[in-house]
């Protein structure tokens, strides 16, 4: 039987992955927004296999912003991290989110790859596990809801050690 290329390709099995992602902006009908992201990462990114509640906090190191609306969601995906930030980029892009290099801006919608299974990558255009999730509150709340005894790779402590440890101040509150 002659195999082609093709055949070889589609007959290769597809890894999953279960990927942590941060979904959250202060801008526009935010929960709404919140469906539609929610909706085209199931059809776009990987199977929705659980999510947080809502959070409403502070403009994370943003002075005068309106308050997001943030939430986790965790997908089983067969993207590889490339092509889930390529996923997610086309999704911010839609929402007219322009980034700009150390300046924190409001948004309608922003998404984070917090974790990648406990893949530990670092290169110019993604860092996993997210660099400064430990830091924030807004992250870490939502992600103990659903994923409290997940240990963090590169700092061997699970998430509720994490939000406990956290000096994050701002206020978050569940809606």
């Amino acid at each position: 039987m002659l195999k082609t290329k093709a055949h070889t390709l589609f007959s290769l099995p597809m890894t999953k992955h279960f990927v942590y992602l941060s979904i959250g902006g202060n801008l526009g009908e935010r929960e709404a927004n919140l469906e539609e992201t929610r909706l085209f990462i199931e059809f776009n990114m990987g199977s929705i296999v659980s999510e947080s509640s809502i959070y409403e906090s502070e403009a994370w190191a943003m002075e005068d912003a309106a308050p997001f609306l943030n939430q986790i969601v965790k997908i089983e995906t067969e993207l590889t991290p490339e092509e889930l930030l390529l996923e997610i980029k086309e999704l911010e892009e839609f929402y007219g989110r322009e980034r700009v290099d150390g300046v924190y801006q409001s948004r309608e919608m922003d998404i984070d790859i917090i974790f990648f299974d406990e893949l530990i990558l670092e290169t110019a255009a993604l860092n996993v596990p997210h660099p400064r999730m430990q830091l924030r509150k807004f992250v870490l709340l939502p992600l103990a809801e659903i994923a409290p005894d997940f240990i963090h790779p590169t700092l061997k402590k699970d998430i509720a050690t994490l939000l406990v440890d956290c000096k994050d101040l701002s206020r978050i509150a569940k809606i």
